[in-house]
């Protein structure tokens, strides 16, 4: 997903953390992350296990895809969608619609615009509103049941 220059977004998050006194994990995903200069607020990884690692953020910035999305809500914390293509301005209004967070193009994402948009799904009702969501959205052991009796299920009706 084109962003531009990967340093220039680093240091355009590493000084939004630093006005706001938050620290920040990304992941570079394919972008080749060697030679990003190294900041007090910002670590940046290849990727993560987002089941591992979104329960214990405050909030969740992400690209917009669906399982990124479902990650971040079942994980109940608020989420910004900075989003590049296809789906992910859908995901994004849905995100808006259920009060959990908020969205934008990411090319047009500033220092200035993360502040105020980190600031807003930080509020104690954009967290109250995600964990609301989450307690509603199915576990992952039951999805994994249920999955697995609809296919025994279509399995049996095809003999």
């Amino acid at each position: 997903m084109p962003i531009g220059s990967l340093a220039d977004r680093v240091a355009m998050i590493s000084a939004a953390c630093a006005e706001l006194g938050e620290r920040a994990l990304i992941c570079s995903g394919p972008s080749d992350a060697t030679g990003i200069p190294q900041f007090d607020h910002v670590k940046v990884v290849r990727v993560v296990s987002h089941a591992a690692v979104f329960p214990t953020c405050r909030a969740v910035v992400h690209h917009g895809g669906a399982g990124t999305t479902a990650a971040g809500l079942r994980a109940g914390i608020p989420t910004l969608i900075l989003w590049v293509t296809s789906d992910q301005p859908i995901w994004a209004a849905q995100i808006k619609q259920l009060k959990v967070g908020r969205g934008r193009r990411f090319s047009s994402a500033t220092k200035e615009s993360l502040i105020a948009d980190l600031r807003t799904i930080l509020a104690p009702d954009y967290v109250t509103r995600a964990r609301e969501i989450a307690s509603r959205m199915t576990k992952p052991a039951a999805s994994v049941t249920a999955t697995a009796d609809l296919l025994e299920d279509a399995a049996r009706r095809a003999r």
